[in-house]
């Protein structure tokens, strides 16, 4: 997915679609430390869109709430 179908993917989700979405990337960025220790090369790869990803929504929801005030 390009970086501007995510970022407008994730305007047009709901705040508790949004919280679930960075929960699921907590625990897949977790999964994928234990692969990274065993040596599983792909992981570096996928840790790296799930990081950027994560910041994405983090900006997002960070943007919602300097709009609410």
């Amino acid at each position: 997915m390009k970086q501007r179908e995510e970022v407008d993917k994730y305007r047009d989700m709901a705040a508790e679609d949004l919280h679930a979405e960075v929960d699921r990337l907590k625990e897949s960025l977790f999964r994928l430390n234990f692969k990274l220790a065993l040596g599983e090369v792909d992981a570096i790869k996928k840790m790296r869109q799930d990081k950027k990803s994560l910041a994405r929504i983090r900006t997002e929801v960070r943007q919602r709430e300097i709009a609410g005030k």
